[in-house]
């Protein structure tokens, strides 16, 4: 069981994580593309297998998704050389270009709603990043 004060906070945590995620800038891009993205991103080519496991869809789903993204040119195919049968997905620099205009967008809307805010209430925010750092930090 929580601690009081922890019963308190994870409500309140999740119900400003799931506002971010719907009133999030519309863009092209579905949650599960930029996801993807981002992994290949962060972690270099990858296999479908990987990114499909990684985002938690089936194959054939992320067999899709990775289509429409190349169709997009948004990551390109390649031939793993450890294995020829299979292929590597990469990011393109338009992908790149893509995922970092969706992420300043999420900013913007978050830099705007900070704006709405106290200068009081956005000290303690930014007395509690470090904090929420962490916690992300220990979800990975």
């Amino acid at each position: 069981m929580l601690q009081p004060h922890l019963a308190e906070l994870a409500p309140v945590l999740r119900e400003f994580a799931l506002s971010l995620v719907r009133d999030a800038p519309q863009d092209s891009l579905s949650r599960t593309a930029a996801a993807t993205l981002s992994v290949l991103e962060r972690g270099g080519p990858q296999r479908i297998t990987t990114l499909a496991t990684h985002e938690s869809v089936s194959q054939p789903a992320m067999t899709g998704l990775v289509q429409r993204l190349e169709t997009a040119g948004l990551v390109s195919r390649g031939a793993d050389p450890v294995d020829g049968r299979a292929a590597l997905i990469t990011i393109t620099p338009a992908g790149s270009h893509e995922l970092a205009a969706r992420r300043q967008g999420h900013e913007d809307a978050i830099s705007a709603r900070l704006g709405l805010l106290s200068s009081y209430d956005r000290a303690l925010l930014a007395a509690a990043a470090p904090a929420l750092v962490h916690l992300m930090e220990s979800h990975v």
